[in-house]
């Protein structure tokens, strides 16, 4: 089962933005209070864990806890905040986003 590392520091965050210039690196940003956001989220957790020994790096940033996490991603990667929202980054760049109910576990294995 791959690892969700949960991000709830901007010099992390950017850390894992350099880490994509070699591997990709998924973000998911979850509102806890959100139910399309829980259902994303499972979605998201079930993804993950199919994909053990991808290579790839998985992170979680959960809104109302980690708030300049999520608005730095939206600000480094020019993508308009949203939660939920699931980001996938391939050499450093947005290889790949959606938002709400375009997140299931087809859409990211698609991606």
């Amino acid at each position: 089962m791959a690892d969700i590392r949960r991000i709830e520091d901007v010099s992390v965050l950017d850390e894992l933005i350099e880490t994509a210039k070699d591997r990709p690196v998924w973000f998911f940003k979850h509102s806890l209070t959100c139910p399309i956001s829980a259902g994303a989220w499972s979605d998201f957790r079930r993804f993950a864990a199919d994909q053990d020994g991808d290579g790839a790096v998985y992170a979680l940033i959960e809104v109302q806890t980690a708030r300049p996490v999520s608005n730095a991603l939206a600000e480094r990667l020019g993508v308009r905040h949203q939660s939920p929202q699931a980001i996938l980054l391939r050499e450093a760049r947005v290889a790949w986003h959606a938002s709400h109910y375009d997140i299931d576990l087809n859409a990211l294995r698609s991606a």
